[in-house]
């Protein structure tokens, strides 16, 4: 039976149909007019591109820029993708086959553990545990990652916990899968995004089954770009392209200019992102503490979201559409995570949209604390 992506059924639904979404995971989008001012473009030279069908893997400038982001890497490293979700599905379809087992650090964005079991892998996740801060039992990742596991799979930064793995669990799954020789994908959509301004290293370079997804959609503030990337081998590259081939044939070119400006000013990007984090985390953790013990969380490192568990008998699931269908607000259930009786909020709205949101979606939360 076909598996739906219920987070994206969910949020494809509502999130432009709300008064305030708070179920984004990223920052307060960028506009093109403020891309072209922070890469000192000229806006006629983009008004002049012809929409002719692009190199269809990218650019060779895009993946010359891209591929400076990975010590080693050159462009024939690098798979150009429309955003980050295809990035994981042509290297899911590539990699993963029927009967296949496929260890995935959990919780997690659920698109790859749905890919898994659609293509008829069995999934064993590594849990990441509230107790240990998000961190997971070096043991689980021994029990899990066997001989018969084809793929590892890790989100680090991790959504929706806003963790980032400490060096021991880093080096403990990587450890593992070359020990058993299992391919290790790196979804990395959320470096750059670190409250502490240090940013993640990255998974690439560490063993020679590495492949590495990332995009403009969370850290860059760029999900209207629809365009994302995988850094992997040439002879994998070769297999990925087969079948981006069946997919979407390439990007725009309009969006494939716009990303190689946006590489270009990639640090002045990511400092506005950081810049949102700061300021608005405060807003949300003080919002949060207004209820006393009903909210449990872990501080957010990275990320414009918060993964928190409250008390109470009623579901996420029916908490979430009480809450959007009373009060106009979306957020996201922990179920869609398989997480009963969390939230994963976002906050990297507008500041001032922000404190409104949370202000409106206060006595939603007073009633299901009173019932």
């Amino acid at each position: 039976m076909f598996k739906a992506f219920e987070l994206e059924r969910w949020q494809s639904t509502w999130e432009n149909r709300v008064k305030f979404n708070l179920s984004e995971s990223g920052v307060h989008p960028l506009t093109i007019e403020e891309l072209l001012r922070l890469s000192g473009s000229d806006p006629a030279e983009f008004l002049r591109l012809r929409l002719v069908y692009s190199q269809s893997d990218g650019t060779d400038e895009l993946r010359h820029a891209i591929a400076a982001l990975y010590d080693g890497a050159t462009a024939d490293n690098v798979v150009v993708t429309i955003g980050s979700a295809e990035a994981n599905f042509v290297a899911c379809w590539a990699l993963v086959r029927p009967g296949d087992d496929v260890a995935i650090l959990a919780p997690t964005y659920m698109q790859t553990w749905g890919l898994s079991e659609n293509l008829g892998a069995r999934v064993t996740p590594i849990w990441l545990h509230y107790e240990r801060g998000w961190e997971p039992d070096p043991e689980e990742i021994a029990r899990a990652i066997t001989g018969k596991t084809r793929l590892v799979v890790v989100t680090n930064p991790n959504n929706p916990t806003g963790h980032v793995l400490s060096d021991a669990a880093r080096d403990a799954i990587v450890d593992r899968a070359r020990a058993v020789g299992a391919w290790l994908l790196a979804d990395e959509v959320y470096t750059g995004a670190e409250r502490s301004g240090t940013i993640t290293p990255s998974f690439w370079g560490s063993y020679e089954r590495v492949v590495v997804v990332n995009g403009f959609s969370k850290a860059y503030g760029l999900p209207g770009l629809r365009i994302g990337w995988i850094a992997c081998s040439p002879d994998l590259r070769r297999e990925i392209l087969a079948r981006h081939d069946y997919t979407v044939i390439g990007p725009s070119p309009a969006m494939d200019w716009l990303a190689i400006r946006a590489l270009c000013v990639r640090e002045r990007i990511l400092g506005r992102t950081r810049r949102i984090l700061e300021t608005n985390y405060p807003v949300l953790e003080g919002w949060l503490r207004g209820f006393g013990d009903f909210f449990q969380w872990h501080e957010t490192e990275c990320g414009a979201i918060a993964l928190v568990r409250y008390r109470g008998a009623l579901s996420a699931l029916d908490l979430v559409e009480q809450i959007r269908a009373r009060h106009d607000i979306l957020l996201v259930p922990g179920d869609h995570f398989e997480l009963p009786r969390h939230l994963r909020l976002g906050y990297g709205n507008d500041t001032a949209e922000l404190k409104a949101a949370l202000a409106d979606l206060e006595p939603a939360v007073r009633e299901v604390m009173g019932d």
